[in-house]
């Protein structure tokens, strides 16, 4: 339990001490600069308990990053909608998209119900066609040089590209002791105008000691309520897994935060959520573990003991 409430006092901590700002999307966040939390992965696996996380979600994005896959079709398929406003504002701002006025959707469906159905419609056939039609799929479904393409495929001045994940497990197992187990998201080239939205966990670096695999992750932006429960979960499950194929064991998932948030819209969620108390946390079950981390399915990797409270909904600033 201790491991989660290092979480719930970041958000205590934002509340009280934050500074209002303006942001991209318009709607307003309290946020804080430079802060840290340690996650022990002996205790358990830390997925919150005070609110429900879905799990599967998490899986699915991390695992779609493992593949160096940049197109939502395969998160679709997985019935993983956390990525398709991005490649939908593509869609709806092209020349080809003919249908209702879809200006500033990620706020006017908040606040506008008749627009939002419109929206939903909208949505539904997007992804039906992201889903059924390839060549549609290939050109709108594109979220550009994100995550995956960056771990698995950055791209050289020489127009070549490495395979940083890769690259860094070998470095694990040959040379445990290296200060140099490295994986960066953010490259300036590509940020510009290559990325449907630059990464907000932008490197993290592994550390070998005593037989356990330690990850520290820097993440830029952090919105606190909705997505850094994620991040949480998708990098200690990183650390699980190339713990696993290193032959090593699980140490400690270290989350450093550079902007730290809380969208003005979200603090009620945050409250109702603070009044809740944290309960044991589960644990990860590799169903293959004969597997590399290159070859695993969705079916490989599951949650056990995992009992939250239930799931609090807030919108999403796009």
């Amino acid at each position: 339990m201790m491991s989660e409430q290092v979480y719930l006092d970041l958000c205590r901590h934002i509340l009280h001490n934050g500074q209002d700002k303006s942001d991209r999307t318009g709607t307003g966040t309290r946020s804080v600069f430079g802060h840290q939390m340690r996650f022990d992965l002996r205790n358990g696996f830390p997925l919150l308990t005070t609110k429900k996380v879905p799990f599967r979600l998490i899986w699915s994005e991390l695992l779609w990053f493992i593949r160096g896959d940049t197109n939502i079709r395969f998160l679709l398929e997985n019935n993983n909608n956390i990525w398709n406003e991005w490649a939908f504002e593509a869609w709806v701002t092209s020349d080809e998209y003919e249908g209702p006025d879809m200006t500033d959707f990620g706020l006017r469906r908040l606040s506008d119900e008749n627009f939002a159905e419109i929206y939903d419609q909208q949505m539904a056939e997007f992804k039906r066609r992201i889903l059924t039609d390839e060549e549609f799929a290939a050109k709108y479904g594109e979220l550009g040089n994100v995550y995956g393409k960056q771990w698995r495929a950055w791209k050289t001045t020489e127009g070549e590209t490495i395979d940083q994940l890769k690259n860094v497990i070998e470095s694990i197992k040959n040379n445990p002791d290296s200060r140099r187990h490295i994986v960066t998201a953010w490259n300036p080239e590509d940020v510009p105008g290559n990325m449907a939205l630059p990464p907000c966990h932008t490197m993290f670096q592994f550390y070998v000691h005593d037989g356990r695999l330690s990850c520290q992750l820097y993440q830029r932006s952090g919105d606190t309520f909705l997505g850094v429960p994620f991040n949480i979960a998708s990098y200690a499950l990183l650390t699980h897994l190339v713990a696993h194929e290193c032959g090593l064991e699980p140490g400690e998932f270290v989350h450093t935060l550079g902007d730290a948030h809380i969208y003005h819209n979200h603090f009620e969620q945050v409250e109702k959520q603070l009044a809740r108390a944290p309960g044991p946390l589960p644990a990860i079950k590799l169903q293959a573990p004969e597997k590399s981390i290159f070859d695993l399915l969705i079916e490989d990797v599951t949650i056990q003991d995992y009992d939250p409270h239930p799931g609090i909904k807030a919108p999403v600033a796009v």
